[in-house]
Parts: C-alpha cells; sequence; structure tokens
C-alpha cells in the first residue's frame, strides 16, 4: 500500500510540476492538471478496490489522510478552474466583487461543518471509527448528500468532508492571493479596463509575448512612446490574462539566446506572414 501510493504521488507531482513549469495562466494549467488528476484518482479507486486493508487502522489512514489528500487536489483544480471560467471581466471593483463572494461560500462551508472541522485539525482521533471506515453510517449524523451518491467500495460517511476541507483551505489561499493582486491595481473609474465580452487568453510562451513587448517599446508603438515596460507589461498581462512574472528575466534569458538569431518568435511571424500574403497573391 504504501510503496504503491508513494509511487502514485511522485507521479503526479512529477508531471503537475512539468505543466507549472510551462508558464501557462492559472486557466490553463489547471484545465491540464485536472486529467492527470482524475486518471490518478481511478487508478488508486481500482487498486482499492482489489486490496484487503491489514487492519482498521490502515483503513481509517487511507480514508482520513491519503484519498482525502489526492481527492482534494482534485477537487481544488476543478474549483480554481471554474472560478477563472466565470471571473467578470471588466472593473476591479467588479472581479473583486466576484471574489468576495467566492470567498463567503467558503466561509459559510466551514461555518457548517465547525464541529467537525475542530475535530478533523484539533487531531482527534476517538470518532475515527465511525467517520473513515466502510460500512452503514450512522443515519443520525450529519452527512453530505454526496454519501448517498457514492462508492461504498471507496469511500466512507466523512472522508468527502475532509477532502472538502482540504481543498477549501487551498482555495482560501488562492482566493486572498487574488484579491491582495487586485488590490494593487487603479481602483478609479477612469482607470477601469473595459473588456470585450469574448475573453482573449495568451496560449504562447512567456517569452514570445515578452519578445513582443520590448520590441513593442523600442518601436514606440503605443502613446508616441510616453509608456514604460512596467506599465505596458502591467495592461498586456490584463488584456491577455496571463501573468508574465520576472518578465526582465525573460528578457535577460532572450538575449543570451545562441545561434543565428535571437528574435526567434518575431522571425516565425516575419516568415508566417509573409507566407499568408504570398499565399493570397497565388489565388
Amino acid at each position: 500500500m504504501k510503496k504503491y501510493v508513494s509511487t502514485l504521488k511522485n507521479k503526479i507531482l512529477r508531471d503537475i510540476q512539468e505543466i507549472e513549469k510551462k508558464g501557462y495562466t492559472t486557466l490553463q494549467t489547471s484545465k491540464l492538471i485536472i486529467p492527470i488528476l482524475e486518471n490518478a484518482f481511478e487508478e488508486l479507486k481500482l487498486f482499492i478496490n482489489n486490496y484487503s486493508f491489514k487492519d482498521k487502522s490502515e483503513e481509517i489512514k487511507f480514508f482520513k489522510e491519503t484519498k482525502p489528500r489526492l481527492f482534494s487536489l482534485l477537487v481544488y483544480h476543478s474549483k480554481v478552474y471554474n472560478i477563472e471560467m466565470r471571473m467578470p471581466t471588466g472593473s476591479v471593483e467588479d472581479r473583486k466583487a466576484y471574489l468576495q463572494r467566492v470567498q463567503n461560500r467558503i466561509k459559510y462551508f466551514f461555518d457548517m461543518n465547525l464541529d467537525f472541522y475542530q475535530y478533523y485539525r484539533s487531531g482527534n482521533t476517538h470518532l475515527d471509527y465511525i467517520y473513515f471506515l466502510r460500512g452503514k453510517p450512522d443515519i443520525h449524523l450529519l452527512l453530505d448528500s454526496y454519501h448517498f451518491e457514492k462508492d461504498s467500495s471507496f469511500s466512507t460517511c466523512y472522508d468527502f468532508k475532509v477532502t472538502k476541507i482540504l481543498a477549501n483551505e487551498m482555495l482560501a489561499a488562492y482566493v486572498d492571493s487574488k484579491l491582495a493582486e487586485l488590490d494593487k491595481c487603479p481602483n478609479s473609474m477612469e482607470n477601469y479596463l473595459i473588456l470585450p465580452k469574448i475573453r482573449i487568453t495568451w496560449t504562447g510562451k512567456k517569452a514570445e509575448l515578452v519578445e513582443q513587448i520590448y520590441a513593442w517599446i523600442e518601436a514606440a508603438s503605443f502613446n508616441n512612446g510616453n509608456v514604460t515596460i512596467k506599465d505596458l507589461v502591467d495592461y498586456i498581462e490584463i488584456v491577455f490574462n496571463i501573468d508574465l512574472g520576472d518578465y526582465y528575466h525573460i528578457f535577460i534569458e532572450i538575449r543570451e539566446r545562441k545561434g543565428d538569431s535571437r528574435t526567434t518568435y518575431l522571425d516565425k511571424l516575419i516568415k508566417l506572414l509573409n507566407d499568408r500574403m504570398n499565399q493570397a497573391d497565388k489565388k
């Protein structure tokens, strides 16, 4: 059991790290991570369906710790994906109000489950045999509606509640960080950026966008050249729904490229545009 779970966790972490290295947006990252976690969860379910726990303590540990920690990642990334998809475009205040509603829903969950949350976080174990062993639960316990839809061979009456606790703790931190970012944005009405209803997201590499931004600065393409690199980056990040991070470090990496040309993306754009025009000329 321990070896299998450890191997599965390490594989998941490696796959997630590979995705996070790509520099995708939060929306894109969660979208790619979700199927990895779904597949891993199905693998774990198949393993447990063919496994016999050594004793009750091993079964309790699995449903109290192992399964919720894995499942909570899936629930978390699914929620993040939905939040990002439904994030309103437009003013900073609109986005803050939306995130505060999410924040209130998280708080409501913890308020409604305070007793169990305190039991779980305090490290108590005296009710574990009720909460985390498979079998017919005490119907007088306050159960999630999910309990009645679950696979009884792979669930107990409260392992999903632990999953939601872990997922909501991560989600609370995520929402807090998003609100902190928005607090740094201009709040005056004249500075609100009204975006089109259709959201456009940059899906290329960060370096490709940084390459263009620095070229635009040198060409004085915005405000007749009266704009700083930081202001332009901040604007582009909002418009294209992308976090460029340490864009100056990315520019240094571009400068250090070896080969015939350092402007690989701009060269690619020139070729693609010329090819299109040449094809149009032939029609």
